[in-house]
């Protein structure tokens, strides 16, 4: 890496094999709370005695002194802040009359100066009372050169709640905070990169940065003055696994602290832009479209769970509510589960895809502090509880010594559970009561019988398509099928009904490289985990697995309705030619359907196919405006006069079309192709927006 790329505030551009949205984060979690709420001192410093106990499980660089990242994440100490703000001559109302803004700002003092400007123009056009700054006492001598190199100047801020009450507040300071976020990334600052708030609550403050674990307490001096008290103290110390360590993207976030990976984060990010074009809400009201993008693209994926996590609670559901939405245990496959919890699991798939680890993630509000882990359970997570009230939970045991004869509990977090501790009860709530109470809260079990369909519940169709014998090899020449991919993926699958297996290692070339025509589809290559996750066996762990799937349009995310839930439900994304025609003949105005032909004339060449693809986008928004649910983009009708548009290209197209309109979400994408043939062909088609497929065989 060159010298002034070493220089970057934030990730590097993206250049060679290098993309920034690649970053991932495989780390040491742990915290320590007082389960009855009390506050001290002894908190906070037991807090990072866990986080120095997890170094082994951050990383550092060639600068041995500079780590990957550490933090705490604590609640506000009103008698701390009330002395330290009163030195500097700012008067703070009372207990949780007013939020804490950290925020990382450029060194140099101009551009400072025009990024403290920015942030009091927002404050006062939000309607909210400034209060003033403070300059964040640190100690560099303590951290290594390279921290150094890239060291923001640390501030924070002070915002007045005045007549909102608590609630209101807070959903305040996140319009806030998303507002200046936006507007630093929109200005033309020089070091705009440099521009972070950490955190801007009146409950939580984060203290972090690319430090190792024991350097956190005697870097900010904050930390080790007595009157700083919590009653709990979430810590974080990141291993960027392949990547690269800034001090934006050390934990903890708002909400969270995660270890492991967000595998499915593409498709993650991409439907949560795609749902904002049907977001209302009644808490936010005008200030929704202020919040965009709800999750930033440009992090890493800890970052960007952490802003799902954030606007879930700040619209108004509750902190284990939304990680239950995000982070579900594992349902379809599980016949002793509660029948209401099922329900609910069942209820929000329609709404929200799951956010798929292997992921150990602990979070809290300021009151509420927790941990999940994902269905499979492949990160470690330990708790103990002690005589004293004082629980802690880490990445493994022993991160805290203690006389073992203090210990009134201990276990593991076993794979989909939760646990939670309440500090405003001043009880912990094991994982079957919570669940429980948030299941119990809303008749989802009967909004899914009223309003969700099978499509095994359909009729079934008075006429099925049946594929044309004589046409087969012309078609299969149409559709580049290879002699080989008769003999060696199609022939298997058809005489045993399974996909056939080989070697990982191909000696053909790279489709961008070769020289003879090449389906689309092999122009992308899967994105493996970029840490050793063992591959999952979808028959020996189909307790883990499903390939059930709901259609059709996307509900509001924020609104909890009985229609939220009106969309049909598939056993497996692959349909046959009689599933297909029962949509298709299905009347209900609530599922209406239009097939959208997917040709183009070969005489028209290129030209023709650009011009079939815009027209092929055109119709699917004119469909919508129509009031057509579901869109199937179909090739049948390939002849010598009239080709296919590629079916990845196609589906590609409308998807980001709709998107762009703010319409993605109000339609149901189906693909009736030919074209593919593996199972590669489908995960693009899928990845890229279709919601099933007729499988080409049938066709």
């Amino acid at each position: 890496m060159t010298s002034n790329q070493s220089r970057h505030y934030g990730f590097p551009p993206k250049q060679g094999l290098y993309d920034p949205r690649f970053e991932k984060d495989a780390c040491g979690i742990g915290f320590v709370a007082n389960i009855k709420g009390s506050k001290s001192h002894d908190i906070i410093q037991q807090g990072l005695q866990v986080l120095r106990n997890l170094h082994h499980r951050g990383a550092q660089g060639c600068d041995p002194c500079t780590g990957d990242g550490a933090g705490i994440l604590m609640q506000i100490s009103h008698e701390f802040f009330r002395r330290a703000a009163g030195d500097i001559g700012i008067q703070l109302p009372e207990v949780g009359g007013y939020g804490v803004g950290m925020v990382f700002l450029p060194q140099d003092e101009p551009l400072r100066r025009q990024c403290e400007g920015l942030f009091e123009s927002i404050i006062r056009e939000e309607g909210v009372r400034f209060l003033g700054w403070r300059d964040v006492p640190i100690k560099p001598e303590y951290i290594g050169d390279q921290a150094k190199q890239t060291l923001p100047c640390i501030r924070q801020f002070f915002i007045a709640r005045d007549i909102l009450n608590e609630a209101q507040f807070e959903r305040k300071l996140y319009v806030v905070r998303k507002r200046i976020a936006r507007g630093i990334r929109e200005s033309a600052l020089v070091e705009r990169g440099r521009v972070y708030i950490c955190s801007l609550s009146a409950n939580t403050i984060v203290y972090k940065g690319m430090l190792l674990p024991e350097q956190l307490g005697n870097f900010f001096s904050d930390l080790g003055d007595s009157s700083m008290v919590s009653a709990l103290a979430l810590v974080h110390s990141r291993f960027s696994t392949n990547t690269f360590p800034t001090w934006t993207l050390a934990h903890p976030y708002r909400y969270t602290v995660h270890n492991g990976e967000i595998n499915t984060l593409r498709g993650n990010v991409n439907w949560m832009r795609a749902r904002q074009g049907r977001l209302q809400s009644d808490l936010f009201g005008d200030d929704l479209d202020k919040l965009y993008p709800i999750v930033y693209e440009k992090q890493s994926d800890s970052a960007c769970l952490d802003n799902a996590v954030e606007f879930l609670v700040m619209a108004g559901r509750s902190l284990p509510h939304a990680m239950m939405m995000l982070i579900p245990e594992p349902w379809v496959g599980n016949p002793s589960m509660n029948l209401d919890r099922r329900g609910f699991y069942e209820y929000h798939a329609s709404m929200m895809e799951p956010w798929d680890g292997p992921a150990a993630v602990a979070f809290t509000d300021g009151k509420l502090i927790g941990a999940t882990l994902d269905r499979n359970g492949l990160r470690p997570c330990r708790y103990q509880v002690m005589t004293d009230d004082l629980v802690v939970l880490a990445s493994e045991a022993g991160v805290l010594p203690t006389d073992a004869k203090n210990i009134r509990e201990k276990g593991r977090l076993r794979p989909g559970r939760m646990f939670l501790v309440d500090t405003v009860q001043g009880r912990i709530i094991d994982d079957e009561e919570i669940k429980a109470d948030i299941a119990g809260r809303k008749p989802y079990r009967t909004w899914l019988t009223q309003h969700r369909v099978s499509l095994d519940e359909l009729p079934e169709p008075l006429s099925v398509p049946q594929p044309n014998r004589q046409t087969l090899r012309q078609r299969q020449q149409i559709f580049g099928v290879t002699i080989e991919e008769l003999r060696m993926v199609l022939s298997p699958m058809g005489i045993n009904g399974e996909e056939p297996t080989s070697s990982m290692g191909t000696d053909t070339p790279l489709a961008v490289l070769s020289n003879r025509p090449q389906l689309l589809s092999k122009y992308f290559k899967q994105l493996f985990a970029q840490v050793t996750n063992p591959p999952i066996d979808p028959i020996r762990e189909q307790l883990v697995m499903s390939l059930v799937t709901n259609i059709g349009p996307k509900p509001n995310l924020i609104a909890e309705t009985p229609e939220a839930c009106r969309r049909i439900k598939i056993r497996q994304p692959i349909l046959t030619n009689a599933e297909l025609q029962k949509l298709r003949a299905f009347e209900d105005p609530n599922f209406a359907s239009k097939t959208l032909p997917m040709l183009f004339r070969v005489a028209e060449g290129p030209d023709g196919l650009g011009a079939a693809v815009d027209q092929l986008c055109q119709d699917a928004s004119k469909a919508i405006r129509e009031g057509s649910k579901f869109l199937i983009l179909s090739d049948r009708g390939v002849s010598e006069e009239w080709a296919p548009i590629p079916s990845l290209l196609a589906i590609a197209a409308v998807h980001h079309h709709l998107v762009c309109e703010a319409t993605r979400t109000e339609v149901g994408l189906i693909l009736e192709t030919g074209e593919p043939r593996d199972v590669h062909h489908f995960a693009c088609l899928i990845g890229y927006g279709a919601a099933v497929l007729l499988r080409g065989s049938n066709f």
